[in-house]
């Protein structure tokens, strides 16, 4: 609630809300989550963005939120403390990436207990495994391709489990 308010967005218990922490950059596959916003907020999920880059980027999350006011939250600027309690608030962090040697937040998002959706590349293939493929030692969602099409099926698959609390407790305990 405190997230929610913080950005602006509709205080409700029980929405999904989906973060993102990044650099604003084609590399961080951040296009895939402008092309999916639509079924986001048909699912009736929330976005909160934190990041600054490419000024096409930044210029589109800012269209999104004024597209959708309570329901999508910007802010474009870097702030640490910020970051990590977008992280820790959120019940889903984003990392859709083309390319990710290593990656960190997806790591706090395991550590806080926010279930990541993530690309399966580098470091985000090192340490995401898929609830579907294993129930037991699933940890967040996992995508192949960077394609708006494959972040759409792992996001159903994440709002499906999300919706199913005993399992998204779970979920999330795992990732802890």
């Amino acid at each position: 609630a405190a997230l929610q308010k913080h950005f602006g967005l509709a205080v409700e218990a029980g929405t999904p809300l989906l973060g993102v922490v990044s650099r604003l950059t084609s590399q961080k596959g951040l296009d895939l989550v402008l092309s999916v916003l639509p079924e986001i907020m048909r699912m009736g999920g929330q976005l909160v963005v934190q990041g600054t880059g490419e000024a096409s980027l930044e210029a589109a999350f800012r269209m999104a939120a004024d597209a959708h006011p309570g329901r999508v939250g910007v802010f474009l600027g870097y702030d640490e403390n910020g970051a990590h309690r977008l992280i820790a608030g959120a019940d889903m962090i984003l990392v859709p990436s083309r390319f990710e040697p290593c990656g960190l937040t997806q790591m706090y998002g395991l550590r806080y207990g926010t279930v990541p959706v993530v690309r399966r590349v580098g470091g985000l293939a090192d340490t995401v495994r898929d609830a579907a493929a294993d129930a037991s030692a699933g940890n967040g969602f996992v995508f192949e391709g960077a394609q708006p099409d494959a972040l759409r099926e792992a996001m159903a698959r994440a709002f499906a489990q999300y919706r199913a609390k005993p399992a998204w407790a779970q979920l999330m305990r795992v990732g802890m």
